[in-house]
């Protein structure tokens, strides 16, 4: 199955591709899909963001993702704010969300060839951007996979690269930003070519064994 990025449903002719967001996410995450597809719909109705994506995630949970300027967006937080939600797992707002996340959910990126890896892993897919917007704010590291929900358990993780010091700055910030959502963070001082090529080619583990074979 696709990633919900992937499946989003547009509702207008302008919310057509998330890359070409200006830098304000909101992000919502559900247990209830029937709440979800509503509480879309009220957002669509009464916030004037000019991107929004929506779709599924494991373990049945339903997301929904806006962008646009720090005040459309800060629109959109008040309708979600004012509609009583009873399913809400995880929500965020990042009215300067770092470009280089919102490309990383977007369209994906390589982990650049470093001296260190360091993996964050959280138990929700908003906790994960908000955690990796913080370890690139904090130090010079580049992000490589930031996988969110699906074939994941609804949990999430990114992978940044960079010197050991920077890497092991950059993890600290992802952790207390991720706050209660940490699952665990590791820091690789030297991350071996072959698991460099596997996070490059597939993270999950039937991706990884179907190329293999």
């Amino acid at each position: 199955m696709s990633p919900w990025w992937e499946r989003c449903a547009l509702s207008d002719t302008d919310r057509s591709d998330l890359s070409s967001a200006r830098p304000a996410i909101g992000f919502w995450e559900l247990e209830s899909i029937a709440e979800g597809i509503w509480l879309a719909d009220q957002i669509i109705k009464n916030a004037p963001v000019p991107i929004i994506a929506t779709g599924t995630v494991h373990p049945g949970r339903y997301v929904i993702a806006v962008t646009g300027d720090a005040a459309s967006v800060e629109v959109a937080r008040e309708v979600v704010e004012g509609c009583e939600i009873q399913s809400m797992v995880d929500t965020l707002y990042l009215a300067d969300v770092s470009e280089e996340v919102l490309r990383a959910v977007v369209a994906g990126t390589e982990l650049p060839a470093s001296d260190a890896a360091g993996v964050v892993e959280t138990r929700t897919l908003a906790a994960s951007i908000v955690a990796a917007d913080a370890a690139v704010k904090d130090s010079d590291v580049g992000i490589g996979t930031l996988a969110l929900g699906d074939g994941l358990g609804g949990k999430a993780y990114f992978v940044v690269g960079g010197t050991v010091s920077e890497v092991a700055s950059a993890v600290a910030a992802a952790d207390a930003a991720a706050g209660d959502g940490l699952v665990r963070s590791v820091v690789i001082p030297q991350l071996t070519d072959e698991m460099r090529t596997d996070l490059r080619i597939q993270p999950t583990f039937h991706g990884t064994l179907r190329g293999a074979t």
